[in-house]
Formats: structure tokens, C-alpha cells, sequence
């Protein structure tokens, strides 16, 4: 089952190609009602302390209050859910503007899952993120100009990356030391491989 997970943050829903249909599993986390109804999505499950959403609604179909005070984020607290109610693919909306705490604990969290093997990503329509380790991705020409592969281990060896327009062939990045930002497709797509550490891929555009 695949699962959509609204969050905070500003959106570019107008440039948003993931939206839920179907049986889809759909979780707002506080704020994320807001951007689930922009989007027109009809809301399974909200969730939150609700400290940025002043009223609770009535139109979902189930609202789990959580304390304010707790050791992860609503975010993270939502991911955890959806996996419980039998997701297998999450996509995230949101997350990646406003506080930069929050949109780096969300990117943690998609490391977290990569280990359990259910695939996670992050969009809010200017930017999608996807993390991997130990292998590879084929990012495939759509409306984000450029991608980047940014090290998310302090060394990352054996990165090649195929048609993109500056290739590499088995370099090691470092974290301090990113260097293979805003590349961009030459063809249809680009193949990113990784011998050993973890990246986070991130296709972006600017607006």
C-alpha cells in the first residue's frame, strides 16, 4: 500500500505530480491538513499536538492528539503510523521549507527506512528527495532541472553517476565537501550508483 503524508511547510502544489488516489493511505501531521486540502486530498488519518492548527476539523476520518511535549517529530510519528497500517512506499509532502531542524529530521528519516527496505521520498514542488545506500538509482528527465547527490556518510566511496551532463566514475564524496551539486540530464535519464555509503538525491528546479 502506498501511503501520503502531508506536513507543514510551504508547497508548490501547482508543480506537485504525487497525489493520492485509489486506496491510497493518506496522514496530515498537524499543519499538513492544511496543504491536504490545497491539494484536494481527503485525509485518512490526522495527527498532531496540534500546536500550529488551531482547530481540530471534523472532515478526516480519524485525529490521534499527541502530547507537545515528545521525543520525535510529528513527521516522524506519522511515517511510523503509516508503516503499522501496511505501507510499503511513503511520499511525503512538505517538510522541506520553514525550520531547518524539522527538514533535517525528516531527511533522517528517510535513512531510517531504507534500512527496513520501504522506500521513502520527499516533494514539495520545487524539490524531490529520495535517499539511498550501497546502490544505485535511475533519475529519469521530468520538470526539475537539476540533481544533485549529496554524501550523507562522512565518506562515500565508488560514486559513479551516468548521463548527466558533469559524469563521475567512481569518485569518493565527503561530507564536508560536496562537489557533485546542480548537475543536470543530458538524455533521458541519468544512472547513479553507490559502492559503499549513503546519498541523498535531490532533483530540484528553481522558481
Amino acid at each position: 500500500m502506498k501511503a501520503y503524508i502531508f506536513t507543514g511547510g510551504e508547497i508548490f502544489h501547482q508543480y506537485i505530480e504525487e497525489k493520492p488516489e485509489g486506496d491510497d493511505l493518506v496522514i496530515a501531521a498537524d499543519a499538513g491538513y492544511k496543504n491536504a486540502k490545497l491539494m484536494g486530498a481527503h485525509i485518512n488519518i490526522l495527527i498532531g499536538d496540534f500546536d500550529s492548527l488551531s482547530d481540530v476539523p471534523d472532515d478526516v476520518d480519524e485525529v490521534f492528539r499527541l502530547p507537545a511535549e515528545k521525543d520525535v517529530t510529528d513527521t516522524h510519528i506519522a511515517v511510523d503510523m503509516a508503516v503499522e497500517r501496511g505501507a510499503d512506499e511513503i511520499v511525503i509532502i512538505g517538510s522541506t521549507s520553514g525550520r531547518l531542524d524539522h527538514t533535517l529530521s525528516t531527511l533522517a528519516i528517510l535513512e531510517k527506512y531504507w534500512e527496513k527496505r520501504i522506500p521513502i521520498y520527499i516533494v514539495n514542488g520545487q524539490n524531490r528527495v529520495r535517499y539511498i545506500r550501497d546502490s544505485g538509482f535511475i533519475v529519469v528527465r521530468s520538470q526539475y532541472k537539476y540533481f544533485s547527490v549529496i554524501a550523507a556518510d562522512e565518506k562515500v566511496k565508488g560514486v559513479s553517476i551516468e548521463g548527466g551532463k558533469y559524469p563521475l566514475v567512481k569518485k569518493t564524496l565527503l561530507r564536508n565537501h560536496q562537489f557533485a551539486v546542480s548537475n543536470e540530464i543530458t538524455k533521458n535519464c541519468a544512472l547513479i550508483t553507490v559502492k559503499k555509503g549513503g546519498v541523498y538525491i535531490i532533483e530540484s528546479k528553481d522558481l
